[in-house]
């Protein structure tokens, strides 16, 4: 069940339809200027969560805490805030949620004062066992001051009867299912680990001398920050004093890295998994122009995301590439009260008809994926009613025809189209004149690989296929039901 699902009082007229961002974290230990470097860090991150933001500081002694409902930019801007957050080791977190309520004490990261120092972390993914761990704390007296699965691992890490910080955190991790990228900042260490099946991205950065452990590579690049590394699945990375140590304290299964990270999730100017981002999306446009061909006169991205695969496409078909759609990148929630009639407005406040490019040609739309359909069908609507002559649309994945349980808010299967309707209805659904995917072994073979192994597939497609990797231990136990009673209360 989506959050938009859970508390229809925040849901946006203006939603793009998109499987949503799974947060964004960045830590940094030994800079005089962590706050600042880690403000900025969730600038670059912003794409992974717009609903809250929150920084934990350390100035050796004591930690300090800000956190804030909504962007990045709108709460950690003034000198006043960065001065407060003092220190020169310091934990940043976006948030989109993904369990728990849209309330500030779900705001990351999560800080408690543990009986050897105080604890923060930050966490990007889900667990997928979370609620039933829950259940078994409380019943033992844990108080739970949160509905986030987040601080279920606070928890662990208390009750675990381990001496040393690192080992207490690696002994929580082990009783966790789920996918997580999980950065902690101690009061003399900053802790960063991937899930064993790497499904979560999470790299090693340096700058003058300070390390950093963030989700991405642009956070990075936005402070000038050297590219060290990927952490590996079931790494543990510690920083403190001493320098960078590295442990790999789990069982390491074969790695499924999420595949969505490449086609949609990331920042285009990111690199992960020693691919670009960007490269990996122009390729899966001209494997989607092999596979799919059609007889046009212009290429046109639906902004900003099918922009890429729109540019590979373009190159491989030899079909000009327009921007026949215009983005406007200052829509937010509106002021005005979302009648019927507003929310059918909404997709023509984010984009417009570039008609010039448009009217008498015949156009294919390159988009990067379809969940629900409905913000498809209105883009067909409004370049038919620029004066296309027809309409064709090519999404650079295979169709999204199962929900995630790894940290990506995703509508339930019996809302995602795929799942309901067969390529032809979905076609007639969004009245395109005709509806084509990549398939997923070309979607493969644009990530560089050979196909699909469907013995051991080399990413994590479950979106696609309902191949989970990870086992859903709550859903499968029907605990979700109850996690989702639970935020609603919150």
């Amino acid at each position: 069940m989506t959050k938009f699902d859970m508390f229809p009082q925040y849901s946006n007229p203006f939603d793009d339809d998109k499987l949503h961002e799974e947060c964004g974290v960045f830590g940094i230990y030994g800079h005089e200027e962590a706050s600042a470097l880690t403000a900025l860090g969730l600038h670059a991150l912003q794409h992974r969560g717009q609903e809250a933001a929150g920084i934990v500081s350390l100035d050796g002694k004591r930690f300090h805490s800000h956190k804030a409902m909504g962007k990045v930019g709108d709460n950690f801007s003034t000198e006043e805030v960065i001065k407060s957050l003092k220190g020169n080791a310091a934990l940043g977190h976006n948030r989109y949620a993904t369990t728990g309520g849209t309330v500030i004490r779900n705001v990351q990261p999560i800080f408690a004062d543990l009986a050897n120092g105080g604890l923060a972390v930050a966490h990007n993914g889900n667990l997928t066992n979370a609620t039933t761990l829950r259940k078994q704390l409380v019943a033992e007296g844990s108080i739970f001051q949160s509905t986030m699965d987040t601080e279920v691992i606070i928890h662990l890490i208390a009750n675990s009867k381990k001496i040393k910080v690192v080992d207490r955190i690696v002994d929580a991790m082990h009783k966790i299912t789920g996918a997580y990228s999980l950065v902690a900042l101690t009061s003399k260490k900053l802790v960063g680990m991937r899930d064993p099946h790497g499904v979560r991205p999470l790299v090693l950065g340096k700058l003058d001398g300070a390390y950093i452990l963030t989700s991405e590579t642009c956070a990075l690049d936005i402070i000038g920050a050297e590219f060290i590394r990927d952490v590996k699945p079931g790494e543990v990375v510690i920083v403190d004093q001493n320098g960078i140590n590295s442990i790999s304290p789990f069982t390491a299964p074969p790695q499924r890295f999420c595949i969505f990270e490449h086609i949609y999730f990331a920042r285009p100017d990111s690199v992960l998994e020693n691919r670009s981002v960007y490269e990996v999306r122009k390729s899966i446009g001209r494997q989607l122009a092999i596979e799919n061909p059609v007889e046009v006169d212009a290429v046109i991205p639906v902004p900003d995301s099918g922009t890429p695969a729109a540019i590979g496409y373009a190159e491989q078909s030899g079909i000009p590439f327009e921007l026949g759609i215009i983005r406007n990148h200052y829509v937010g929630r509106t002021f005005i009260e979302p009648t019927d009639q507003i929310r059918h407005l909404g997709v023509k406040l984010k984009h417009n008809a570039n008609r010039s490019m448009i009217v008498g040609k015949r156009v294919v739309l390159v988009d990067d994926s379809i969940v629900r359909g409905t913000t498809s069908t209105k883009i067909v609507q409004m370049v038919r009613e620029a004066g296309a002559t027809e309409v064709h649309m090519r999404i650079a994945s295979p169709p999204t025809s199962h929900s995630c349980f790894y940290g990506v808010d995703t509508p339930t299967r019996q809302k995602l189209l795929a799942a309901q309707y067969n390529l032809e209805e979905m076609c007639k659904f969004i009245g395109a004149d005709s509806l084509s995917f990549i398939s997923l072994d070309g979607l493969y073979v644009a990530m560089g690989e050979k196909g699909r192994n469907s013995e051991q597939p080399q990413y994590c497609d479950a979106c696609f296929t309902g191949d989970y990797p990870i086992s859903l231990v709550d859903h499968d136990s029907g605990a979700d039901e109850e996690l989702t009673l639970l935020a609603e209360s919150s």
